[in-house]
């Protein structure tokens, strides 16, 4: 458009002189000349700075157009990536929506099976009343049998006493297979009852495991000071088969300074353990927990070999406290202080069986301030998420607590669970935590852990 408007210009400007000068042909004056030459090169200059200025616009069109369709493809590409978010967020909402329904229907369930059972217990005392009762009674006709037996009455009487008696017994007998029906649909219950529980801890973990984050370490392991030594990681002035045999050892080579050393015990290869030690004596330290820097949410692999920084927090490892118990009758001392700064422990005698029973752990209490809680643990084997070896049917203890330990169905501790800074009300944390149920029950938080072990003097 512009280009054509400059053409009309130049037209009209061109065909005014002609119009003008039809009189007859007379010599310009130079004057005049020259101001008509001077406006034509005003017209061209004006023209080609318009041409230059149409061609600059045209080009500036060009890119803006470009940028509104890239523009327009981004939105595009955002608008897909909305839908798409929306459907994923409508199919969560749907899965949660159908989680709390059967959360509500197992609830709804457990409370049926609760009171079915109150009232079966409410049957079974009731029964039990009325048998006692019927032992008294049972009891006074016998007394009156002898004596009646004894002042010879007649024998009518007798048929009619015995017959009694066999109608009793017989009551007895009915009343005794109705016990035995009772406690077994009792049992059953109870059954049922630890089954549903089970599923509604599964349906919590696998709903928490997708919607939470796991809290990464705020300091990284440290594989290398837990790993066996080998000839090259060892000083060339000291015989590899000249190590102490567990921290006692170095106490007696004349260490007076707790920290780190390498020991040999036998039939194993030389490692690094941290020792305890004090004027006493020393001790092997297996486990310690102090900050929360180490996930102790570990496989049967990483809980066998040891993980985490022996200066700080730490499990030594299954194989090397294995190597070590079988040496000769130790004790296990487990120290635990909480968040108020109490402090406690105890001591069992101890054995542990090697990796063919899955490291099946002995315990006898011996003494200590801190209530007993792991004797009901002796005789377990070790469990761990991607192992389980305890005695709750249809699930897993360390999958449901988290950590590795010694478990039962589930127990009464576990000193490997998640590491919590503050006492949690939410249920959930509270049984993923470190607990020793004893003390204060599995939601008192305990801050600090550390359990160590020593021969038997």
């Amino acid at each position: 458009m512009l280009l054509i408007f400059l053409l009309i210009v130049l037209c009209t400007i061109n065909a005014a002189p002609r119009t003008v000068t039809e009189a007859p042909p007379s010599t310009p004056r130079p004057t005049e000349a020259r101001s008509r030459f001077a406006m034509l090169d005003d017209v061209r200059l004006l023209a080609n700075g318009l041409l230059q200025l149409g061609q600059s616009l045209r080009e500036f069109v060009h890119k803006t157009k470009a940028q509104i369709n890239d523009i327009f493809q981004k939105l595009n590409i955002f608008d897909r990536s909305f839908y798409q978010l929306s459907v994923v967020t409508s199919e969560i909402k749907e899965e949660e929506e159908k989680l709390k329904e059967t959360t509500t229907f197992l609830k709804a369930n457990n409370e049926e099976i609760r009171n079915l059972s109150m009232e079966i217990n409410s049957k079974i005392n009731n029964i039990l009343q009325e048998r006692s009762h019927l032992q008294s009674k049972v009891g006074s006709l016998e007394e009156k049998l002898k004596g009646l037996s004894e002042t010879m009455i007649p024998l009518e009487q007798l048929q009619e006493i015995t017959t009694l008696k066999d109608v009793i017994d017989s009551q007895e007998k009915t009343i005794k297979t109705l016990l035995m029906s009772v406690q077994e649909q009792h049992e059953q219950l109870n059954s049922q009852k630890i089954k549903i529980k089970s599923l509604e801890e599964k349906l919590n973990y696998d709903f928490l495991q997708e919607t939470a984050e796991k809290p990464a370490d705020s300091s990284p392991e440290q594989p290398d000071i837990l790993e066996y030594l080998t000839s090259n990681s060892t000083s060339s002035t000291m015989d590899i088969n000249d190590f102490p045999t567990d921290c006692s050892e170095v106490f007696n080579r004349g260490q007076r300074n707790s920290g780190v050393y390498p020991i040999k015990p036998n039939q194993s290869e030389p490692f690094n353990v941290y020792c305890d030690i004090s004027s006493d004596g020393a001790s092997t330290v297996i486990q310690r927990r102090v900050e929360g820097s180490v996930d102790f949410d570990q496989n049967w692999d990483k809980y066998e070999q040891g993980f985490g920084n022996l200066e700080k927090e730490f499990w030594l490892g299954l194989a090397k406290i294995y190597s070590i118990a079988r040496q000769s009758m130790y004790i296990l001392n487990i120290q635990l202080e909480d968040c108020r700064d109490e402090k406690r422990f105890i001591e069992y005698m101890f054995t542990l069986d090697g990796p063919a029973s899955h490291y099946m752990i002995h315990l006898t209490p011996l003494s200590g301030n801190l209530p007993d809680a792991m004797s009901n643990h002796t005789g377990m084997m070790f469990t761990t998420k991607d192992k389980d070896n305890d005695n709750l049917e249809d699930s897993n203890c360390a999958r449901n607590y988290s950590g590795g330990w010694w478990f039962n169905a589930c127990g009464d501790t576990n000193l490997n669970g998640r590491y919590t800074w503050a006492r949690s009300r939410s249920r959930t944390p509270r049984r993923k935590g470190i607990y020793w149920r004893p003390s204060r029950g599995n939601s008192y938080t305990l801050k600090f852990t550390k359990i160590s072990m020593r021969p038997m003097s």
